[in-house]
């Protein structure tokens, strides 16, 4: 045979069509730009609340230059990204939902396929993720759930919830590496570099959000525990470098200061916003139940992933098949760091176990089993009640809202008195939300006793009297607030605010 029958030129024209291969896109991929589109405009629809004005006050300050206070990395980032821009703390919040969006929906696709190959099974644990919780709403960050990520896209613990999956999915990659790899070392496994820097992605979400670094470290146990195979010094090796990076990150960042006692300083006397550790109490931990019963529609689906785990064996081996699967594993540890130290920030990492495992059941090939259709009919169903129950309202408007779904909190705006105050002017107020959104402006808080002579602003209630010494420069026709002046800024006496 000659060489020239051997290698055939390319042909252009009309057979060169059938040659190349289209990559079209996946189910996930679709529906996940869907997501994302409805997502980001109903993130920009709601206006900021709860605690976006302290986030937008820590950007705030980092852009003016104010570096004496701790900060995450996300933060630091934020108020770099603001310097170079000129974009305001608010305007920085805006940006940084969709880019938290987009790590969030590729790091769960990637966990997901890491988990199964099923086509579906990341569009199911999509819709899962963000509809199956509860019939009471619930509001909060650390989740996927629909009405929360319309107020908590923006923030750290969003980001780090993103990085969590991704971490997740490298670390279940690794151990269970079925994928061949291309570069491999001496020994058969992967190098060293990527468990380096898998340890430096651990440590930047504890530095990030701690409460979330928590159930990231338990999540990394899961799914080493449940597929890692073939222990030896190697092994070891490899996975006690992941930890002593993780470990070296997280005690670099306390050291330079980079981990905040508080994400609220300096803002935290003037308002109650719960202790920064997300720790609750065991009552509030009982009162959950509302907002995630739904949730455990997957538990079935986890007890199925043991048994088969536990193969064909004695009843008593499906202890220890719980230990070969990485979800079982997650769920339960999840659950002790939930339970144990009471880290209500938890709650969307314990429930992704029986959530996607209930994905990646229902996206079996047809036809199903019996009890795999009474599954997915009951898994229907509580799509439908979450969605209608506590999850419509974040993408139905309330102008076109049929039957009164519940909807994001709308609190009002601060533009019409920051347009007065200059940024770092101190005001004295102890109106709700004032004390949660003035300081996204980069506008100081103060209270009545302050005896700093610039003082010279008043935020009133409309049931606090106006004292003789001020003047009214605007006021709020939604709240009935007054802005005034004061016109004795010398006097060093305190200001009391005085009710009608």
């Amino acid at each position: 045979m000659s060489t020239g029958a051997l290698l055939r030129r390319a042909t252009r024209g009309s057979t060169a069509l059938r040659g190349g291969r289209v990559r079209r896109l996946t189910p996930y991929q679709v529906f996940g730009l869907l997501f994302w589109l409805v997502m980001t405009l109903a993130y920009w629809r709601v206006p900021p609340c709860c605690e976006a004005g302290q986030h937008a006050a820590a950007v705030a300050r980092l852009r003016a230059g104010l570096t004496n206070t701790a900060a995450t990395p996300y933060v630091l980032a934020q108020g770099a990204l603001a310097r170079l821009t000129g974009l305001s703390g608010w305007q920085l919040l805006r940006v940084c939902g969709p880019l938290n969006l987009v790590v969030l929906l590729t790091g769960l696709g990637r966990l997901v396929r890491v988990l199964t190959p099923r086509r579906w099974a990341p569009v199911l644990a999509l819709a899962f993720l963000s509809v199956l919780w509860g019939t009471r709403p619930a509001w909060g960050g650390g989740s996927l759930a629909l009405l929360p990520l319309t107020g908590s896209l923006g923030y750290p613990s969003a980001f780090a919830l993103g990085l969590t999956l991704w971490a997740w999915s490298l670390t279940g990659a690794r151990a269970r590496d079925l994928r061949r790899v291309r570069y491999v070392g001496p020994s058969g496994l992967r190098s060293l570099s990527g468990y380096a820097a898998l340890g430096l992605l651990y440590g930047a979400v504890a530095l990030v959000d701690p409460v979330t670094g928590v159930g990231a470290a338990a999540g990394a146990v899961a799914f080493v525990a449940g597929w890692q195979r073939g222990w030896r010094g190697s092994v070891w090796g490899r996975w006690a470098l992941t930890c002593a990076v993780a470990a070296a990150a997280l005690a670099f960042g306390t050291h330079a200061r980079v981990l905040p006692a508080s994400p609220y300083e300096p803002y935290e006397p003037y308002g109650s916003y719960g202790s920064y550790d997300g720790s609750i109490g065991l009552d509030e931990l009982i009162g959950l139940t509302g907002q995630c019963w739904l949730a455990l529609l997957g538990v079935p689906a986890l007890w199925l992933r043991a048994r088969r785990a536990a193969g064909p064996g004695p009843r008593g081996s499906l202890e220890l098949a719980a230990r070969r699967d990485p979800l079982v594993l997650l769920f339960a540890l999840e659950c002790l760091v939930l339970v144990g130290g009471r880290l209500v920030g938890v709650l969307g990492l314990v429930l992704l176990a029986p959530q996607c495992a209930l994905a990646v059941e229902l996206a079996a090939q047809r036809p199903w089993p019996g009890w795999r259709r009474a599954l997915g009919w009951a898994a229907a169903g509580g799509v439908c009640l979450g969605f209608l129950a506590a999850q419509a309202g974040a993408v139905v408007p309330r102008s076109v809202d049929p039957v009164g779904f519940v909807q994001p909190p709308r609190w009002p705006s601060y533009d019409w008195a920051a347009r007065h105050i200059g940024p770092g002017e101190p005001v004295i107020t102890d109106a709700y939300y004032a004390v949660r959104l003035l300081p996204g402006y980069g506008i100081d808080l103060t209270d009545g006793h302050d005896h700093r002579p610039r003082v010279r602003w008043l935020l009133l209630t409309r049931r606090e009297r106006l004292p003789a010494e001020a003047v009214v420069v605007d006021w709020s026709r939604r709240t009935g607030e007054v802005l005034a002046r004061l016109t004795r800024t010398r006097d060093a006496s305190p200001v009391p605010l005085t009710t009608r």
